[in-house]
Formats: C-alpha cells, structure tokens, sequence
C-alpha cells in the first residue's frame, strides 16, 4: 500500500505538467508555436531538431514540398468524410524580416532561390519584363515593403537614395504592381486598390460607380454608410451597393494579406489586431471535384523532427552522481515537450474533424450554410473539457476553399447565418423595414429571432435603425 501511494505520489506531478504544458502549447498559434520551439531549443540542451522532412504524425521522411502520402490519403474512396492531417512547413517557408541592404547587396541568383519570402517572390515575376540597369530600383522598392505589402518609403526618397529620376521608379512601381499579389508595391491602400481594379477591368465587367468610390468615398464605404455614400455621389443606393459589394469580393487593400505564392501564407498576424494574415490550417477540397471530400491541412511549423538527443542520454548515464540529476531534468524536460505537442496536434487534428464535418457547408457554400454549435456541443463530442476546446480556437485562422482566411472562432459564430441572411433583406428592401418586420421575414426563411435580436443583430452590421434608413433616403432623394 505504501509503495502504491508513492508511486501516485511520483507520477501526479509529472501528469499535472504534462497537462498544463499541452494546455499552453494548445493555445498557440502556428507562428507563436515555432517560437516556443525555438526557446526551447536554445535553452534544453537535451532537446535537437534532426534536419529531415518527416511526417509529424506516422514519422515517415516525406520529399520535399510533398504531404504524407499516408495521412494524406482517403481512407474510403465513397465516403466524403474529411481528410485532416499534419504537415510540416517547407525549409523556406519563413516571414520576410530583411531591411534594405539584404536585398541591395545580394546577387541575383538569390531572387531565385524562395517563392515564401513576399520580395523574392515579386522580383522573381518581375526581372525579365524590368530591364537589367533597373533591376536595382525593383530590389530596393521591394526591400522597403511593410507587412501589408505597401511601399513604407516615398517614391522620392527612393529617386534620392538611388540617384535616378522618380520616372524610372514609377515605371518600375507600376511593372511590381501588376505582379503577384495585384497592389503590392503601392503607395498606399487606395493605389492598391485602383491597381487592381484597372487589371480586373481587362477581363471583368466593373460597377460604373466602384473607381469613385475608391478615389472618394473609402471611409464612408468602410462603415457600410451605403446611403450616406450614395447622397455623397448624387448616386442610385443600388448601384452604390453594387459597387460596395464588388470592392468587397474582389479587392484587397492590403495586398500581402492576399493569397499568393505556393502556400498562400504571406505574413504573420500581429497580436491582438484580429487581423489574419498566415493560417494555422489550410482547407481545400479533394481534387477540387463537386461532392469531394475536404482536406484539412494543419500547418506544422517545423521543418526537421524534434526529439530528445540521443546523445545526451549517453552523456548523463556515464556522468558522475553530483551532475546525473541536473541532466536528468534536462532529458525529463525534453520528454514532456515532444509529448506534448504530439498531443497538441492529435487534439487539433480531432478538432477539425469535428468542425469541417458538421461545416461543410458553410466552408463550401457561404455563411448563410452556417450551423450554430457551441465550443460546449464540440467538446462533448469529443471528451475533452470546454477550456480546451477554447485554447485550440483562441487566435488560431482558416484558409477556406475559396483563399479568404477567417478566424476559426468563426466557425462557432452562431448569428452569423442570420446576419448574412439580414443583410440581404435589407439591401433589397423597397422601403426601409420595421425590426418586427425583419424578425417575421426572417422567421419565413426559418430564423426565428426576436425583435430586440433583430436590432442587436442589425447594430453588428453597422446597420441603421428604419426611420433613420427613411430619413437618409429621403435626404438622398432630394
């Protein structure tokens, strides 16, 4: 009995650690992950990354910039259930941190070498339409890029600080602009967007109202002031939110936030903006055939397998007593951290299952397909406790089918369909709608709310009450 209880007694504490480590390490980010890696490489050394592509789940060597072959593949070829696995980030796959002369100085085979880096990327698309004496100018421009992929320097200073006139710049500007991603290199977010609406127009119809409404009307249209807008221009509300709703869908203001490249991971997203550039999973559909299954990618960020060093266990079993036991909590340390963040990718792993199961609609065919569940719903599922399923969606972002990223805490948004669905009402409404009336219209499409939901919900949207969505069409008329 007694040696039963110190055996409880020895085990407990381990047990309490390896929970509260799994916890910490569950509610972080693929990015603020790769950082509590690297501090602890650099502080244990019983712990080492073997430079190798291994799959983080069956441990098998992958090629490069290939998925596992196992954990990747269909398990029944006529079941649509979803494919979730593991994968490790490519070698190159890092944020660009370079200041002006990383790329000034290098030579330019090193253009060449990376597709991850948003400058290298760019210069790639660019060097053979700039031509070889200007191909400074392009590096310089693309070395002065801020996270949203907009010049952070004037088109004069840089004339000044390279010696050349600001025509050359501008030709060169505009030859960056129209790579991948459209807007990248602009001077600031309405550039960006004028860029890109000039390259849609080659292909696309555009709303007549959509460029002044860039050149004009920007914050009215941030705040979703549609009537506002449309007294501004002395312009038809409908083709004010015609316009609205193609910058919307269409454009970016911040081009680095965009998809681009290979991975579609431009940058990372800076803590407490609520603003996602890089996701922690990739969602896509098998073969991107119609009734296919999803494949949900878990971005690993980690290139190599992390493990306890063999070496150092060697060292500590033919170490003398006095140093055994400092080493000894090294190796113990090491342990309990490559457990944990295999139970942190098996938990996640069962999360998105759960998720894109029971959402499969949503991330194929809109926000209206919305399902309203719970963190508490998910967790019963799946056994665990509810605070764990809030770590695994705390921060963490989703890249759908479609490129658009969006916060994972989405996905439990339970008044999102009917937001979706209210919005529409509104925007097609003849006369503007009481709240009552709005709650019995959306009771016919099946949402039963109550009226002061109605007006909760319409405040989210930015949406103003009826008589004064009268009194700003009334204005607008006259």
């Amino acid at each position: 009995m007694f040696q039963t209880h110190r055996h409880l007694h020895t085990i407990r504490p381990l047990t309490t650690a390896h929970l509260a480590q799994t916890m910490s390490l569950l509610s972080l980010t693929a990015s603020e992950l790769r950082q509590q890696i690297e501090a602890e490489l650099a502080s244990n050394p019983a712990l080492e990354l073997v430079e190798e592509r291994r799959c983080p789940t069956c441990h098998r060597i992958l090629p490069d910039r290939s998925v596992c072959p196992a954990c990747s593949r269909q398990k029944n070829s006529a079941s649509d259930e979803p494919i979730v696995f593991v994968s490790p980030k490519d070698q190159d796959y890092h944020e660009y941190s370079g200041g002006a002369s990383s790329i000034d100085d290098a030579q330019e085979d090193r253009y060449a070498a990376s597709v991850e880096e948003l400058p290298v990327y760019v210069f790639r698309q660019v060097k053979p339409d700039i031509d070889p004496e200007d191909r400074k100018i392009a590096a310089h421009l693309l070395s002065n890029l801020n996270e949203d992929g907009l010049l952070a320097i004037s088109l004069m200073d840089a004339a000044r600080y390279l010696h050349v006139p600001i025509s050359r710049i501008e030709k060169v500007q505009r030859i960056i602009q129209r790579a991948d991603p459209l807007g990248v290199g602009s001077c600031s977010t309405r550039q960006a967007l004028l860029v890109q609406l000039e390259v849609l127009g080659e292909t696309h119809r555009i709303p007549p109202l959509a460029e002044t409404i860039i050149q004009e009307g920007m914050s009215l249209l941030s705040r979703r002031q549609y009537i506002e807008l449309a007294r501004q221009l002395k312009a038809p509300l409908s083709q004010v939110q015609e316009a609205a709703r193609f910058i919307s869908e269409n454009l970016n203001p911040f081009p680095a936030r965009s998809s681009w490249g290979e991975r579609h991971q431009p940058s990372h997203e800076p803590a407490g903006t609520g603003i996602f550039y890089q996701p922690d999973m990739i969602i896509s559909q098998l073969n991107e055939k119609p009734g296919s299954p999803l494949v949900v990618e878990i971005i690993m960020p980690l290139y190599g397998t992390l493990r306890v060093n063999p070496l150092f266990r060697q060292a500590m079993q033919e170490s003398m007593d006095e140093q055994k036991e400092a080493l000894r909590e090294d190796l113990d340390r090491a342990a309990l951290f490559v457990k944990c963040l295999q139970q942190r990718n098996h938990t996640i792993q069962r999360l998105m299952h759960k998720i894109v199961t029971l959402q499969r609609d949503f991330i194929l065919y809109g926000e209206k397909h919305l399902r309203p569940i719970t963190r508490a719903f998910i967790a019963r599922e799946l056994g665990v406790h509810e605070s764990t399923i809030s770590r695994a969606v705390a921060n963490k972002a989703v890249q759908m089918p479609n490129g658009r990223i969006v916060p994972l805490s989405s996905f439990f948004d339970r008044s999102l369909n009917v937001r979706t669905v209210l919005r529409e009402i509104i925007a097609q409404e003849d006369s503007p709608l009481s709240d009552s009336q709005l709650a019995e219209m959306l009771s016919e499409q099946g949402y039963r709310v109550a009226r002061r939901t109605v007006a909760k919900y319409r405040a989210m949207e930015g949406i103003l009450p009826a008589n004064l969505r009268t009194r700003q069409a009334n204005t607008s008329a006259s």
